[in-house]
């Protein structure tokens, strides 16, 4: 099974975009409104390297949607000869991540970043959650993704995951470290994810973690 190709990074690119990125922008921006701090939802890398300044981080929970490794990377993690994976939140069950407040004076430059990183060709579908925290629910940018985008893989057979983690690499590193990196950050911060720990399980029944 073929992989499709992931966004393309920030700057001049071939890649043409799935959809007008700066479009997705404005209607975000207009979402937001402006009136009230900008909250940012992590669930994989913004956990562990968010890029941006924040004034609050609280753990959080979604229902409705769940992080799954099944999100093509050429670029990243992979490249368009061996393709990688990176996780992408799809539709259905629930997930453990955590949330970012960023002032309202701020929200725009890093809207902006957050553009540059996830959205260079428009491959998420941004959507504000509903995000339970210890101190209330708060409305949150999310970025999901379509079981209908092509980025999206579907369920892979073992042996072409196993052969992803053992040798897909891209400019960010490896697919296996940027899994292990999420298992670790969410283990430090006590979430326990099913499916993470079936493909941690696996990397080391391969002798690859």
């Amino acid at each position: 099974m073929d992989l499709p190709a992931e966004p393309a990074p920030a700057g001049p690119s071939p890649v043409k975009p799935l959809r007008d990125p700066r479009a997705l922008l404005q209607r975000t921006r207009r979402e937001w409104g402006g009136r009230a701090d900008l909250w940012v939802f992590g669930y994989a890398s913004l956990l562990w390297r968010p890029e941006f300044e924040y004034d609050e981080h609280r753990p959080a929970f979604v229902h409705g949607w769940h992080r799954a490794l099944r999100m093509a990377s050429r670029i990243n993690r992979g490249t368009p000869e061996r393709p990688g994976l990176v996780f992408a939140m799809l539709p259905g069950g629930s997930c453990h991540g955590g949330v970012f407040r960023v002032r309202r004076d701020a929200a725009q430059a890093v809207l902006e970043l957050l553009w540059q990183r996830e959205m260079p060709t428009g491959v998420y579908d941004p959507r504000w959650l509903p995000c339970r925290t210890p101190h209330g629910v708060v409305s949150a940018l999310a970025f999901t993704l379509s079981r209908k985008s092509p980025q999206h893989t579907g369920h892979l057979p073992e042996s072409q995951l196993v052969d992803i983690l053992r040798h897909s690499r891209g400019r960010y590193g490896t697919t296996l470290e940027y899994l292990v990196a999420t298992a670790q950050c969410l283990a430090e911060r006590g979430v326990r994810d099913r499916e993470i720990e079936r493909l941690m399980a696996l990397t080391r029944k391969h002798g690859l973690a």
